[in-house]
């Protein structure tokens, strides 16, 4: 899923090539994708693109008449820039906005349709998409640590919950968590002051750090390879391959469709977590230490 860095590329690459440009047509070509009917995408025709910011993990593309356009990309959800006469991906394309310098492709790979397209009209009817997460940019350690106690969660589930911490993920919450030497099991009430001041500096170093490579890495294109599994990255889909730290292997939990990625000596004193599936089946057999 595009997590706050990969979403702010596309919001300032699309805020470059839309701002000031009128929408001439909106093609809605799978009607799963369009989740509201009043008002209607034809509605947005022949109107002035305000601003193009983000929401959480939805991108906002503004028009005049307090008009908004929400493209939430889910998992599997991309976003494609074309040239005047190029032709949209086959198969996958899900909507095409239309511009007088190119057309803007909404695409889904696969075959479970998650992504979302939401038209509303009025501020009030943006600010009900809100999740209130915090933005890490604007947040302090206090707000930060006021914010994660307030519930008692497990630092995994308090990073990917939006109404704590907006647009992180699966993907940025495995590094975070790494960077701070925590683990993803640990429990938010429980955490003390050194370790949640840990916490809030690498949740903002990381998110920054990525963005400003995804930034130069586009180099003012259109972002084309956007992925949850980069080669830089420290542990998130790096299962038994060594910590670029320690150099002890990556460990998972898997459950449902996801899967937590982190180093047992960095994060865990040594410790393998229970993996929901893998360790109910083994059972005794199940390895508690990474000596195993």
């Amino acid at each position: 899923m595009p997590e706050l860095p990969d979403v702010t590329i596309y919001q300032e690459a699309l805020r470059a090539r839309l701002r000031g440009q009128r929408l001439m047509r909106a093609r809605i070509i799978h009607p799963f994708l369009l989740r509201t009917a009043d008002p209607s995408p034809d509605a947005l025709a022949g109107l002035e693109v305000v601003d193009v910011r983000r929401l959480g993990k939805r991108i906002v593309i503004e028009f005049e008449r307090e008009r908004y356009l929400l493209i939430h990309l889910m998992i599997a959800g991309r976003l494609r820039w074309l040239g005047p006469g190029e032709r949209p991906p086959g198969r996958i394309t899900l909507a095409l906005l239309d511009f007088p310098d190119g057309s803007l492709a909404i695409t889904e790979a696969g075959t479970r349709r998650r992504a979302s397209l939401h038209v509303v009209q009025g501020a009030d009817a943006l600010a009900a998409f809100d999740a209130g997460g915090l933005e890490i940019d604007t947040a302090d350690l206090a707000s930060f640590a006021a914010r994660l106690r307030h519930e008692n969660h497990t630092l995994k589930r308090a990073l990917t919950d939006p109404h704590i911490v907006s647009g992180v993920g699966n993907a940025y919450s495995d590094e975070i968590l790494h960077r701070a030497r925590l683990s993803p099991l640990a429990l938010t009430k429980k955490l003390d002051d050194a370790a949640m001041e840990r916490l809030f500096h690498a949740t903002r170093d990381v998110l920054r750090e990525w963005t400003e490579r995804l930034r130069i890495e586009s180099g003012g294109d259109f972002p084309g390879k956007v992925t949850a599994f980069r080669p830089q990255m420290a542990v998130h889909g790096k299962f038994r391959t060594p910590c670029p730290v320690c150099g002890t292997p990556v460990q998972r939990i898997v459950s449902a469709e996801n899967e937590c990625n982190y180093c047992p000596v960095c994060q865990t004193g040594g410790v393998v977590l229970a993996d929901r599936a893998l360790s109910r089946l083994l059972h005794k057999s199940w390895p508690r230490e990474v000596q195993e």
